[in-house]
């Protein structure tokens, strides 16, 4: 079973890495990169690690697969 991620609701959403590197366990979305700006599609996200606050981008989609990402902090 995979999460449920709203993509209207990626900016800001927190969410907890299942197997953490560097402790860094907690994270949040802090931008959205939109495919189309006229239709609002996301591609791509930007992720910032709470502890160290470093970012990387990757594919929102990944955030569905429940062995990596879990939806809020826990």
């Amino acid at each position: 079973m995979a999460n449920t991620v709203n993509s209207k609701k990626l900016l800001l959403s927190k969410w907890t890495a299942t197997h953490p590197t560097n402790k860094e366990k907690h994270h949040v979305v802090i931008k959205v990169i939109y495919k189309d700006e006229d239709h609002l599609i996301p591609e791509k996200i930007v992720m910032e690690a709470l502890i160290n606050h470093r970012q990387w981008q990757m594919d929102w989609q990944e955030l569905k697969n429940k062995d990596n990402w879990l939806p809020g902090w826990r």
